[in-house]
């Protein structure tokens, strides 16, 4: 059974997180990270074979205080399939501005500058 942990600590590394779960006999752990900074994202997987074992674990961990924060125990779901948001063009910054209005530098239009 693959149990989701949420609401960790950031500062819990993979090896806390394992053992955690120590007594449980997992099989699997992992700690989710930012892909681009490393940090952890306060949430993990453990997979433990034994369904018994599993269900104990999420008794006992499910609301235990972890560096002040309550964690979350329970059994993972699938993974909902998300909407494939609209690709958008290197240029295109949204909401429809005209020529010379989206930027944060110089502001309005382009035939508004003063010239000097």
């Amino acid at each position: 059974m693959k149990l989701h942990v949420g609401n960790l600590p950031f500062a819990v590394g993979e090896e806390e997180l394992k053992a955690l779960f120590a007594e449980y006999n997992p099989e699997e752990v992992t700690l989710i990270k930012d892909k681009f900074s490393g940090r952890s994202k306060g949430f993990g997987f453990v997979t433990i074979s034994d369904d018994e074992v599993a269900n104990k674990a999420v008794s006992e961990l499910n609301g235990k205080d972890m560096q002040g924060r309550e964690l979350k125990v329970s059994e993972a779901r699938p993974m909902e399939e998300r909407p494939e948001r609209p690709r958008r063009s290197f240029g295109d910054r949204g909401g429809g501005r005209s020529f010379g209005g989206g930027s944060s530098r110089g502001g309005g239009s382009f035939n508004s500058r003063r010239r000097f």
